[in-house]
């Protein structure tokens, strides 16, 4: 595990280098923090699953298997928000609970198909309270689709303590993969952030 988590932080190092020298010309969104819960999340996650990501997808991209080449390469020509690799069943959506439907549709056609894969949806905390979540958590589990949810809970939305903008953090089912962590990058770009 160590090795590996060496290898992710690496990667954002490099990332956050080329784009503080200006080689990057769209905004980025670097991980940080998080290496151990995603490196024990994705042990559970095959290579012929779909993983639909968020904004912040670089280490999603990276343990799911996508060279690191092919992922900087995308990240180099703007796309750090918006990854997407269909041939490694891999869709990431800067939109807020963007990616949720387009997982659920992709569990309902796996369903529908009787294949054995299965959809891991990332969502931050803030995404986990919208009602996007809620109805798609809820159709998911209602039509036993094989999606699995993940909550990445780092306490922020954008840049504001997420329990004080939400005034709750709703009820976790027990079916819902969650973990906490202390975010290490702004939310976007790679100084320093200013809570609001």
């Amino acid at each position: 595990m160590k090795n590996l988590k060496k290898k992710l932080i690496n990667f954002e190092l490099v990332v956050k280098k080329v784009y503080e020298k200006g080689k990057i010309k769209a905004p980025i969104h670097l991980s940080g923090g998080n290496e151990e819960h995603l490196i024990k999340i994705f042990k559970k996650i095959k290579k012929n699953d779909w993983v639909i990501s968020n904004w912040r997808s670089h280490y999603h991209a990276l343990l799911h298997g996508i060279p690191e080449k092919k992922v900087l390469r995308e990240i180099l020509k703007g796309k750090s928000m918006s990854l997407n690799f269909k041939e490694h069943k891999f869709i990431a959506s800067s939109i807020v609970g963007g990616g949720i439907p387009i997982g659920l549709g992709i569990g309902l056609a796996i369903k529908r198909k009787k294949q054995k894969n299965k959809v891991f949806i990332f969502v931050g905390d803030m995404t986990f309270e919208t009602g996007i979540f809620y109805e798609c958590y809820k159709y998911a589990k209602n039509h036993n689709l094989p999606v699995k949810f993940i909550i990445e809970d780092n306490g922020l939305s954008t840049n504001t303590p997420t329990k004080k903008t939400w005034k709750i953090i709703s009820k976790k089912p027990k079916d819902i993969i969650y973990y906490k962590y202390k975010r290490q990058f702004p939310h976007h770009g790679t100084g320093s952030w200013v809570l609001f």
